[in-house]
């Protein structure tokens, strides 16, 4: 007892993060388009504000991108854009 960590720790938890968000973007993006918003400027509007209310609540949407981090939404999409060049 009574040890010093100086060493920064690391810890990952092995998920498949990458299905994931891609899985709760496109189920937003569907959500929105069902309901007759245009899905692109609404996700990016919940991307920069952080603002749920951009987001429907219909099929659950709401909750669904709510469980990933901004940053992670925007990850995504950069690697979906990088990897479709």
């Amino acid at each position: 007892m009574g040890e010093k960590f100086e060493d920064t720790m690391k810890f990952k938890v092995e998920t498949d993060k990458k299905y994931e968000a891609s899985e709760i973007l496109l189920s937003v993006y569907s959500a929105l388009k069902e309901k007759g918003y245009n899905p692109i400027n609404q996700i990016v509007g919940y991307i920069l504000s952080g603002d749920p209310t951009y987001i429907t609540s219909h099929n659950n949407a709401r909750s669904l991108i709510k469980k990933l981090e901004r940053d992670e939404l925007l990850e995504e999409l950069v690697m979906s854009y990088v990897d479709g060049k």
